[in-house]
């Protein structure tokens, strides 16, 4: 068979138009069974046979090695027949193409070993399951040969690489192309029985049907912090009370919130730079008002050194799991309670991304691989001195009719916000 004979096999419209999309990358957002795998199949085989040539690769990278091993059996399957003369090699995963190029199958789960190759065209499948890494390693060998990739998959919430890169893709970053493939368009092919799809309505959790069959993401599990939109406020005009500094290291930022009285965020840096100038700008913002500052591993010797010029306003806070867990817990019960305000960003950002899970030493939080937590510590910070200062007051308000010797009228004039039962 020579290229040009090549004949492509049926696929429906909106399959083909997803796959054979002009721009270099294709995102294919894609319900369970309706011919992305298929689709992708035909689209590299097409590619190795039209475009090939001697030592042109062609890659088909699954997360895992024994995924990769599925695709390698269906597309040995789907091969043309005048193209089966060159013997697959069952044990590299390798596919010759009579032309001279051949077809590779690799797993992401090793993202070292995909560096080096050039590649020619790529499909990366179940890409919300694939290793990042593995992706920014496909990207490399894509380099030199300028080369197109399909990236598709189910859904799997929103925290994955996947997940960001289609959102660019729909928001129509150049050279991306992006759609969405469901149950519905695979029933109206003849792909699938409607029948078959409303049983799975029937018995799957609303939830996980919505991401197989419809590829809607689910909120994802592990979020502390819930909705946000409640809390979001402009940066307030009021003065600050209450600091929280979280302090960069290596590629970190180094973060400074504050609070104003009503709890609304009322200043926020996010900045990079020697520890000298980083003493220097803190000293400068804070003034004499209170802090909490990480004085974690480098951060003891800042937070003496903050001390040492300053009004002795600064409390250093050690980071460890536990006191982490605890203040976390704190910022979001603040936020479930709608007791913080915040500006849509970077706060907002790292808040969404944030996530915990259970260990067998406790709650673990923190970022997501890849994914800074900096703004989040800051805020907890902030917000654990604010409560501790001013929510706990409020309760000696209640109490005794006063704070700090400050009566109910006075607190009023400054615009204290008190729980008046």
């Amino acid at each position: 068979m020579r290229p040009e004979e090549f004949r492509r096999p049926w696929l429906y419209p909106k399959q083909e138009a997803a796959i054979y999309d002009p721009r270099r990358y294709s995102l294919i957002e894609a319900g369970t069974k309706t011919g992305k795998t298929f689709g992708c199949i035909v689209w590299l085989i097409e590619k190795a046979i039209t475009e090939g040539g001697l030592n042109k690769n062609f890659w088909w990278m699954a997360p895992v090695y024994p995924q990769a091993e599925i695709a390698f059996r269906r597309l040995k399957t789907y091969l043309p027949d005048s193209y089966r003369s060159a013997k697959p090699d069952n044990t590299r995963l390798k596919i010759p193409i009579p032309n001279g190029s051949a077809i590779w199958f690799k797993g992401s789960d090793r993202p070292d070993t995909l560096y080096g190759e050039d590649v020619y065209a790529a499909v990366v499948d179940e890409a919300s399951r694939a290793k990042e890494e593995s992706w920014h390693a496909l990207r490399s060998t894509l380099t030199f040969t300028r080369g197109p990739a399909r990236l598709i998959g189910n859904v799997k919430g929103k925290k994955n690489w996947f997940y960001r890169m289609a959102r660019r893709a729909e928001a129509g970053e150049k050279d991306m192309g992006y759609h969405r493939l469901v149950a519905a368009d695979a029933v109206e092919a003849g792909l699938l029985d409607a029948d078959e799809i409303e049983d799975a309505r029937r018995t799957l959790p609303k939830e996980v049907f919505k991401q197989l069959y419809e590829a809607i993401p689910g909120s994802d599990d592990g979020n502390p912090f819930g909705p946000l939109e409640a809390c979001y406020a402009r940066l307030s005009f009021g003065k600050p009370v209450m600091w929280g500094w979280d302090l960069g290291k290596k590629q970190d930022w180094t973060v400074g919130t504050a609070l104003d009285i009503n709890g609304y965020v009322c200043a926020h840096y996010r900045f990079q730079m020697p520890w000298p100038n980083t003493i220097d700008f803190i000293t400068e913002k804070t003034g004499d008002v209170h802090a909490l500052i990480d004085s974690t591993g480098l951060g003891d010797p800042i937070v003496d050194a903050l001390q040492l010029r300053s009004f002795h306003n600064y409390e250093g806070f050690m980071i460890s799991p536990k006191p982490k867990q605890q203040i976390m817990e704190g910022l979001a019960v603040a936020v479930q309670r709608e007791q913080i305000h915040f500006p849509e960003g970077p706060i907002s950002i790292e808040m969404e991304q944030f996530e915990y899970q259970y260990t067998r030493l406790g709650v673990q939080y923190s970022a997501p691989s890849g994914c800074h937590d900096d703004c989040v510590i800051s805020l907890a910070l902030a917000w654990e001195g604010y409560r501790r200062k001013y929510m706990l007051a409020r309760g000696s308000l209640r109490e005794t009719g006063s704070v700090y010797g400050f009566s109910r009228t006075v607190l009023d004039e400054l615009g204290v916000m008190y729980d008046a039962a």
